[in-house]
């Protein structure tokens, strides 16, 4: 049984009174240790798919069903709960907390999910993930002190610090140099084989492309076959 599964689904944005058909018929399944490269011109539904999938969206119609869970029918804080246990997120904007240091933005998010966690076994999962992402000796450093790519693995490990079923990347690559961004892809192919995360990124990175396990290709809205 797959892990998600979205059947049919539809999601239309009201602007005024225009309706965008953002997402149009979508059938998915996605097995858990995927690697997942949703691809396709800009408008073409990328973002509002991830957006479903990782409950920050509901679809207009259809179903998306994780774990036997029917996503459509949960309030918001049903979902909110939802995306603090299963899902991890990665932004192109890093969106870490200017003020906190690398080992207190991982906190934060280890909080969310453990808020009874003691101590010494929070430390333990910290300093664990920040080892795995090569940032151990910069856990009292700033986001400002950071390069680009110490920033985006300071994302990747708040993203893993809670050992989530699901990765979900939005262009991860996108404000990276080249070669820190190979870097970025490598390590996260990396957690996938160490960890059995399931990794679903939308790109339009060709590195990323070529580690993914499946490339969905979408354009205006639909998967094209």
């Amino acid at each position: 049984m797959p892990l998600l599964k979205l059947e049919k689904v539809e999601k239309i944005y009201i602007a005024g009174k225009v309706q965008v058909h953002a997402l149009k018929g979508v059938d998915l399944e996605v097995e858990k240790g995927e690697i997942i490269a949703l691809v396709g011109p800009s408008g073409s539904g990328k973002t509002t798919l991830l957006n479903i999938i990782g409950c920050i969206d509901k679809p207009t119609s259809g179903k998306v069903i994780m774990e036997d869970i029917l996503l459509n029918e949960k309030s918001p804080d049903e979902l909110a709960n939802l995306r603090r246990y299963y899902f991890g997120f990665i932004f192109q904007s890093f969106n870490l907390i200017p003020v906190l240091n690398v080992y207190q933005n991982v906190e934060i998010a280890l909080n969310l999910k453990y808020p009874k966690l003691s101590k010494r076994e929070k430390e333990r999962k910290i300093f664990e993930i920040l080892e795995l992402v090569g940032l151990k000796d910069k856990k009292d450093a700033k986001p400002l002190e950071l390069s680009g790519g110490e920033q985006q693995r300071v994302s990747i490990a708040r993203a893993l610090v809670k050992d989530p079923e699901f990765v979900l990347a939005d262009e991860p690559t996108a404000n990276l140099d080249s070669e820190t961004g190979k870097n970025i892809v490598h390590l996260m192919k990396e957690l996938n084989e160490k960890r059995g995360v399931t990794f679903i990124f939308s790109t339009h990175d060709p590195l990323i492309m070529q580690y993914a396990k499946r490339i969905i290709k979408l354009r205006d809205g639909k998967i094209e076959v």
